[in-house]
């Protein structure tokens, strides 16, 4: 009884000690459109292969793609998940570049995925946790 009690310590421990690793540590939902900031990439395409046209990331002020940075968002009015936003990019990944405005309508689903509307149909992006990125990705978080 006493040897059978002392494995299930061990294995109770080190199950403890082992969950903290497989917690997501980034950072929680919030800023203009209440995701998770981080990398989204279109549904139907895996996470470890995504090319740069199905990658979005959102930092809490826009959503920027790998051609546009320092995107932010100014909500123009909101209907229940459904927002219609005036959103000014930097025209360019890196280096000097324009900064240029649009107008995107987003609907939000949940704090992990969201749709870039147009014209009543859409694309949809789930978040991507930085494990599943390519390394290049997962080096420089864009």
């Amino acid at each position: 009884m006493l040897r059978r009690t002392g494995i299930t310590a061990l294995v109770t421990l080190g199950a403890a000690v082992a969950a903290p690793a497989s917690v997501d540590t980034s950072a929680r939902p919030g800023g203009v459109y209440r995701l998770k900031p981080g990398i989204y990439v279109q549904k139907g395409v895996a996470c470890q292969t995504a090319p740069n046209v199905a990658i979005r990331q959102y930092d809490g002020r826009g959503i920027s793609t790998a051609h546009t940075r320092a995107c932010r968002a100014r909500v123009l009015s909101r209907k229940g998940n459904r927002y219609e936003v005036s959103q000014s990019c930097i025209d360019a990944g890196a280096g000097p570049a324009p900064r240029f405005t649009e107008r995107q309508t987003v609907r939000i689903s949940d704090a992990l995925t969201f749709a870039l509307l147009d014209r009543g149909t859409g694309t949809t992006y789930r978040y991507c946790p930085a494990y599943m990125l390519p390394s290049g990705l997962r080096a420089d978080k864009r």
